[in-house]
């Protein structure tokens, strides 16, 4: 077998047969690595999306394997692990306008206060629904950077106040604060950083406590930078406005706990799911028609690479 792809649902997996063609020789699954249960790789060229972990032994045993993501942070921890040079592939740019729409989505349903609207629909009720406009509100995007610049387009788009927190400050035309003045300033956070050892825990309770009570915090980066306990803590002391995620802390547990029987990762997130201002999407920013055919397209030529030079177009 050429290769084998986990984590790869319905719609994916029928673009991604298109793409490959017959000529090559594979399988997918669903699952996860963890939740597959294999005990040894199923093909000498494993594809995964975020949440699967390699096991450290099958470096041995595989000649290469590449994420269907343009997020490399979990390659990285792996490359840390082995004691071999090994392949790590990664894909181009396919997803930034379908990532900066899901996080708008986010900011206005949670705005229109969405989740609660939906539980009164049963009783057709309207206490405790009015919401606010996104015009002449404070937008703060966290993380200038494809994503993030997309979504400062978006939000001037529709009359938001937009600035940016970032360490370069790329944007002639936006301002920029420092982050405690702008979480001060702003009546929505939006983090939209890369993830790093230095930004992990980034939005910590210290530091989403000093925004202003009714603040809406969006995370559509990684679930790193906004510890679930400190977003539980802010929850239920109702400093903040509303939590719209589509990231989570220790994600691989969350979605198998999720999926497959508790475990403490998934129970912090039900948890929080319990707020009637909290939204929560599966990591499902990027999965759009147009965004998926691009994965699938730079998923095809990324194996082709491959298989006829024994490294990727776009690699660690």
């Amino acid at each position: 077998m050429d290769a084998y792809f986990y984590e790869a649902f319905e719609e994916e997996e029928e673009a991604l047969r298109r793409h490959l063609g017959p000529a090559l020789s594979f399988d997918f699954t669903s699952r996860t690595i963890q939740e597959a249960g294999h005990m040894a790789p199923p093909a000498r060229l494993i594809s995964i999306r975020t949440q699967s972990i390699v096991p450290v032994e099958w470096s041995q045993a595989i000649d290469g394997i590449l994420s269907r993501s343009t997020g490399y942070d979990h390659l990285k921890a792996y490359q840390s692990k082995i004691q071999k040079p090994l392949p790590l592939g990664f894909l181009e740019e396919y997803a930034t306008q379908a990532v900066a729409e899901h996080a708008v989505l986010l900011m206005m349903s949670l705005f229109r206060k969405l989740p609660r609207q939906m539980k009164q629909i049963l009783q057709f009720q309207r206490d405790g629904l009015t919401g606010q406009e996104c015009c002449g509100k404070n937008l703060l995007v966290v993380g200038v950077g494809r994503i993030g610049s997309e979504i400062v387009r978006i939000g001037q788009g529709i009359g938001m106040n937009v600035c940016g927190v970032d360490l370069i400050q790329r944007f002639d035309s936006l301002r920029y604060l420092e982050k405690e003045d702008g979480i001060a300033w702003a009546d929505a956070i939006l983090c939209a950083m890369n993830l790093t050892e230095s930004n992990r825990g980034y939005f910590s309770y210290s530091l989403l406590k000093k925004s202003k009570p009714g603040t809406v915090f969006i995370n559509i980066a990684r679930g790193e930078h906004s510890p679930t306990a400190d977003l539980i803590k802010l929850a239920e002391e109702h400093h903040l406005g509303g939590i719209g995620l589509d990231v989570y802390e220790n994600e691989p547990d969350v979605a198998s706990g999720l999926r497959s029987g508790m475990n403490p990762a998934s129970s912090q997130v039900l948890h929080l799911l319990s707020f009637t201002n909290v939204l929560l999407t599966p990591h499902n920013a990027f999965n759009t028609i147009e965004a998926v055919e691009r994965k699938s397209k730079f998923t095809a030529e990324q194996m082709d690479f491959f298989l006829r030079n024994k490294k990727f177009k776009w690699q660690l």
